[in-house]
């Protein structure tokens, strides 16, 4: 679907922006919890830390070429 009145989708956008301002506190929380969910499934913290640095090296070379 294209934007038929891109002036009316700025005003959106900007209004969206003013009305849904970031809530550092609130996402920290969320943050916090998921976090706290994490180690207890037994996903955090990494069994070994350097797991996959291969694959992230590569992949930084690449995005760096």
């Amino acid at each position: 679907m294209m934007i038929g009145d891109r002036a009316l989708w700025e005003e959106f956008e900007r209004n969206l922006a003013i009305a849904d301002r970031p809530d550092f506190r609130r996402n920290l929380r969320i943050f916090e919890a998921l976090y706290q969910e994490a180690c207890a499934l037994g996903a955090l913290p990494p069994k070994d830390p350097l797991e996959g640095i291969e694959h992230d090296i590569r992949l930084a070379r690449v995005l760096h070429a």
